[in-house]
C-alpha cells in the first residue's frame, strides 16, 4: 500500500491525475482519478501482467491490450462502463472509464453475503444487456464475473473492465497458446482451446449469478488446474438458496455451447425469476447451506485471473479423457454387478413344480366301430347258413 500512496497525485497521459485506490485485480490496479481536461472524475484501470510472461508475450498482450481497449470505446450502453480513452504509460496500457459510485458485486457478496434471488436476477437482466450490446458490437467479453460488475445504491448494475476482451474477426494475438482468464467463470470450451464466442460470456454471466444468489463457487478446488478440470467435466455444486433462478442459471451453466441458453432464453429466465422473487426457497436437506466468513477471515476467491499455457491446457484435456474413461469404467463395473445381482436372485428364488403334461386328447378313430360291426354280421350270416342246413336235414330236403 506504500507504493501506492506515493503514487497518488501523479498525472497519467498528461492529463488524469491519481487519488486514490479503487480496487485490485488479477490484472491490475483501479485508480480514482480527476480528469484534468474535462473537469470529471474517472476510474483509471492499471494493467499489469504475471511476471512469469516473457518479454514477447508481455509486448504481445500489450499490444492486444491496447487493440480490445479502443474497440471496448465504441460501446455506449446505460449498462457498462464507457471506456473514455486508452494510454500507454511506463511502456503498459492505461485505460481510462466512466466513474459510477457503486461497490463491486464481489465486495458485497463477500461482505453481506449472498443476495436475494430477485435482486440477483435484476443485476443479471443489466449484466445482460451490457453483454448484448458488446455482441452487437462484435466484442467479446471474455472475463465476466463479480469483480466486474458494479452495482449502484439503487440496485443498478454496470459490467466493467474490457481488458481482456476481444474484438470478434481480428487478427489473432497470441501468447503460445496461452489463455487469460477467472478459471471458476471460465466456459468449457475456452478451456479446449476454442475461439472466445458470446456463449462463453453468458457461461461466465451464470457463474456470476450462481455466486451471487449461493454466496460461493459454483466450481471451486482450490487451485487453477484442478478447478478447471471441475468445469469441463463435473457438475456445478447443487443449489441451495438460487429458487426461482435455478431453472436460468442451470441453462446458462450448460457445458455444450449448442445447449446453452441464449441472450433471448437467459432474458425470459431472469424475468421469471424477478416475478417469483418473493416464493422462498427451502434449502435442500442433502446440501447445508454455505457459510459465511468470519470478520477478518480470508474469504473464498471469487476473483482470480489465472494464466493458463498450452502445457496446462494439454494436462487439462488429458485429464478430461482420463475422467470420462473413468466414469465409462465405472458404468460398465456398475452394470456388470447390477447383472450378476439379477442372476444371483434368479438362483435363490423357490424351485417351482414342473408343469404337468398336457392331456392328450383321444383321437375318434374308425376302425374301432367298423371291425365290431362287421364281425357281427359275419356272425349273423353264419347263424342264418347253420339254420338253413338244420331245416333242410330236418324236413328232409337234403
Amino acid at each position: 500500500m506504500g507504493a501506492d500512496t506515493d503514487r497518488i497525485g501523479r498525472v497519467i497521459g498528461g492529463r488524469y491525475e491519481l487519488a486514490g485506490v479503487l480496487g485490485r485485480g488479477g490484472m491490475g490496479v483501479v485508480w480514482l482519478a480527476d480528469d484534468q481536461l474535462l473537469d470529471r472524475q474517472v476510474a483509471v484501470k492499471e494493467i499489469t501482467y504475471s511476471i512469469d510472461l516473457s518479454e514477447e508475450e508481455r509486448r504481445i498482450l500489450r499490444e492486444r491490450t491496447l487493440r480490445e481497449a479502443r474497440n471496448a470505446a465504441r460501446l455506449d450502453h446505460p449498462c457498462v462502463t464507457t471506456v473514455y480513452d486508452v494510454v500507454e504509460e511506463e511502456g503498459k496500457p492505461w485505460l481510462v472509464m466512466e466513474h459510477v459510485p457503486s461497490r463491486s458485486l464481489q465486495e458485497i457478496v463477500e461482505t453481506d453475503g449472498p443476495l436475494p434471488p430477485a435482486a440477483v436476477a435484476r443485476i443479471g437482466l443489466d449484466v445482460l444487456a451490457g453483454l448484448e450490446a458488446a455482441h452487437r458490437a462484435g466484442i467479446v467479453h471474455r472475463d465476466v464475473k463479480p469483480a466486474n460488475v458494479l452495482v449502484g445504491p439503487d440496485g443498478h448494475a454496470w459490467l466493467t473492465d474490457f481488458g481482456i476482451a476481444t474484438a470478434t474477426g481480428d487478427s489473432s494475438l497470441t501468447t503460445q497458446g496461452a489463455i487469460i482468464g477467472s478459471p471458476s467463470y471460465m466456459a468449457p470450451e475456452r478451456a479446449n482451446g476454442q475461439e472466445p464466442q458470446p456463449p462463453v460470456d453468458l457461461w461466465s454471466l451464470g457463474a456470476t449469478l450462481y455466486t451471487a444468489v449461493e454466496g460461493r463457487l459454483a466450481f471451486d478446488r482450490g487451485e487453477p488446474m484442478a478447478t478447471l478440470m471441475a468445469v469441463v467435466s463435473e457438475h456445478p455444486a447443487p443449489m441451495v438458496n438460487a429458487g426461482p433462478l435455478q431453472p436460468v442459471l442451470s441453462l446458462l451453466l450448460t457445458k455444450d455451447p449448442a445447449g446453452r441458453a441464449d441472450a433471448a432464453a437467459a432474458r425470459r429466465g431472469l424475468q421469471a425469476a424477478v416475478a417469483g422473487g418473493a416464493v422462498a426457497s427451502a434449502p435442500s436437506p442433502a446440501s447445508p447451506p454455505p457459510s459465511r466468513p468470519s470478520p477478518g477471515m480470508p474469504g473464498p476467491r471469487l476473483h482470480d485471473l489465472q494464466r493458463l499455457d498450452a502445457d496446462d491446457l494439454r494436462a487439462l484435456a488429458t485429464a478430461s479423457k482420463a475422467a470420462l474413461g473413468d466414469v465409462a469404467r465405472t458404468a460398465r463395473s456398475m452394470a456388470g454387478r447390477r447383472l450378476a445381482r439379477r442372476r444371483d436372485d434368479g438362483d435363490r428364488a423357490p424351485m417351482r413344480p414342473p408343469p404337468a403334461p398336457p392331456r392328450r386328447r383321444r383321437r375318434f378313430k374308425r376302425r374301432w366301430v367298423v371291425v365290431p360291426v362287421l364281425l357281427a354280421v359275419l356272425v349273423v350270416l353264419l347263424v342264418l347258413v347253420g339254420v338253413g342246413f338244420w331245416l333242410a336235414n330236418a324236413l328232409g330236403l337234403t
